[in-house]
């Protein structure tokens, strides 16, 4: 169990293990860098529909969502706002893939960005995070921007085993 934590760790970038260890089916790391929530989020979409009634926006066609070095793509976005000012939540539909420097490249079929508690979540039946030839997979990976914790679940109820799986590819070198 510790030398999957730790390669779970390590393919994350990690630094450092949580106090606790994970309960089965359930993997906490500590991921590197630390990304600026404060940045501008910019927004790009072959198509948007603004519903003021509702104070959301919805971007469908080729969605590119960044902030800073974090990339969101998906078929389709929806923006909730407060007031129509302060994006609150940003909910991704569709082939959704999210690319980190710190952390790799993960996918699933929705995601959310929940920008007042800083966190990136993925869902779906099989979320899978790529970081240089490391693959761990899942049902459910939740990364908190500023903590840098990132939790990846296996759910059964969603489609999932129950356990967290990874392949690890030792470095170094002959």
């Amino acid at each position: 169990m510790k030398r999957a934590v730790f390669l779970f760790l390590m393919f994350c970038g990690g630094a450092q293990a949580a106090d606790t260890p994970p309960s089965s089916g359930n993997k906490t790391a500590t991921l590197l860098g630390q990304h600026n929530t404060n940045q501008p989020i910019n927004i790009a979409a072959d198509k948007v529909t603004a519903d003021l009634n509702n104070k959301s926006v919805t971007y469908t066609g080729n969605v590119i969502v960044t902030q800073g070095d974090i990339h969101m793509h998906a078929n389709a976005m929806k923006v909730d706002t407060v007031d129509g000012k302060a994006v609150q939540i940003i909910q991704a539909t569709g082939n959704v893939v999210v690319d980190s420097p710190a952390s790799g490249t993960a996918t699933g079929e929705a995601g959310t960005y929940d920008v007042p508690n800083h966190t990136v979540t993925l869902t779906g039946r099989k979320v899978v995070l790529v970081h240089n030839k490391d693959i761990s997979s899942g049902t459910k990976l939740s990364v908190n921007l500023v903590t840098n914790v990132a939790t990846f679940v296996s759910d059964k109820s969603q489609g999932g085993n129950g356990r967290v799986t990874g392949t690890f590819t030792p470095t170094g070198g002959n």
